[in-house]
């Protein structure tokens, strides 16, 4: 009887992570309708706009991790999805689709600044001890990133040409919103209470399921459109996607050590973690810069360092 409710519960813990990518996605091309009447260059609408809303899930499972006072859970989490992003998601385009192009507008001083900020919790954790003045640190160097990339691309936004001031269309905007958004708080809410239990049955700290099972849970937006992007022989990809969800990731981990108030401390972080991040990081960079592409062969080498990680996590 236990197994088949464990089953059940399983069912239903892969479902929810579907219903975030769903609800998630609908969130996506609302507000992506918006800022596009709103002005924003593709630039700016590809790495800060659609990168911070990718990350709603990851966002709200954080939030429900405080909720329940585990924040191991938002903190594995984050890590994790952004390690999984530059290792698995894109790697997925170059294996099955032959090999994949980055297009970007980044020279290569911004975006080692990025992959830097992408890290910055890594380090940050390294005494197995979080603070608010190291959230507020981390929120501080996503501005800067901000800041800098913006100021070369001129951000210049015209409000004028929002056609949203139609009370009704912009009422059905926010009622749609607020829909989705609620259903993945609900749809959060199960996944971090299955987390917790599945940490207590199996024995497994709650930090090390979040830093495989829920990381790539919440990356199904991204490995969604990875996906597609195979079946559609989409031979580019825009980097800002993968890269500006990557650099969210550091801003929500900032935010959720500061809404937590008080220390978390990590008991099961260790140097191999920091390790593996920069060493897959690194070779993403390399690749990605070489000839502006990442090969079949250098997809594969990206996935057998993310396999490499999750089986050091979950065996050692």
């Amino acid at each position: 009887m236990e197994i088949l409710l464990l089953l059940a519960r399983s069912i239903v813990y892969v479902f929810c992570f579907f219903v975030l990518w769903f609800s998630a996605g609908k969130i996506v091309e609302v507000i992506e309708k918006i800022a596009k009447k709103i002005g924003f260059s593709s630039f700016t609408l590809s790495f800060f706009v659609l990168g911070i809303l990718t990350s709603i899930p990851e966002f709200s499972v954080g939030i429900n991790s405080l909720i329940k006072r585990t924040p191991d859970i938002f903190v594995g989490n984050l890590i994790g999805a952004s390690f999984f992003l530059f290792t698995l998601v894109i790697p997925i385009l170059a294996v099955f689709g032959g090999k994949v192009k980055m297009v970007h507008e980044l020279n290569y001083k911004d975006m080692i600044f990025a992959l830097l900020v992408v890290l910055a919790p890594i380090f940050l954790i390294a005494d197995n001890v979080l603070t608010r003045t190291e959230g507020v640190f981390l929120i501080i160097i996503y501005l800067i990133l901000f800041y800098f990339i913006e100021r070369k691309k001129s951000l210049q936004l015209s409000f004028r040409d929002l056609s949203l001031h139609r009370v009704g269309r912009f009422a059905e905007v926010v009622f749609e919103l607020l829909v989705n958004l609620a259903i993945i708080f609900v749809a959060s809410s199960f996944i971090v209470n299955q987390t917790i239990e599945y940490g207590r049955i199996l024995k497994i700290p709650l930090f090390i399921i979040s830093i495989v099972i829920l990381a790539i849970g919440t990356n199904l937006p991204e490995i969604s459109l990875a996906i597609r992007s195979v079946f559609l022989s989409k031979k580019e990809v825009a980097l800002g996607d993968y890269l500006g969800s990557a650099a969210a990731n550091t801003l929500i981990f900032g935010l959720l050590v500061l809404i937590n108030g008080a220390r978390i401390y990590i008991g099961n972080y260790s140097l191999k973690i920091l390790l593996l991040n920069l060493f897959g990081l690194g070779i993403f960079y390399f690749f990605s810069q070489s000839r502006k592409e990442i090969s079949r062969k250098e997809g594969q080498i990206l996935m057998s360092i993310a396999f490499l990680f999750i089986l050091v996590e979950l065996l050692f």
